[in-house]
């Protein structure tokens, strides 16, 4: 047995593969991440739409209920949907949390 062969150095093919591994995970990441960002710049440029198409149909359902004379379920349980909402996101704000730069 030859003591150098304990330090000696990975073959060239052993090199190879390691780098082709970390490039393949280097290359894994950027393709999740483009993806997951993607989702959420589509999530953020349609979030006025929704908006307006949300108020329209509760308009709409405030119509219908003058007319027919039924009362607007959907327009109730969707203010207070959208109240429970705010008052959790605004509770978010307020706390501090691990990643926060102050």
């Amino acid at each position: 047995m030859h003591p150098y062969l304990i330090t000696a150095k990975p073959g060239r093919i052993r090199r190879s593969l390691t780098a082709l591994r970390v490039w393949s995970v280097r290359a894994l990441a950027l393709t999740v991440m483009t993806g997951l960002g993607a989702v959420v710049l589509t999530v953020r440029c349609a979030r006025p739409v929704i908006n307006y198409v949300a108020t329209r149909a509760a308009w709409l359902e405030l119509w219908a209920a003058q007319h027919t004379g039924l009362p607007p379920f959907g327009a109730a349980v969707g203010a207070g949907l959208t109240d429970e909402f705010v008052t959790e996101f605004h509770r978010a704000r307020r706390t501090e949390t691990a990643g926060s730069p102050r």
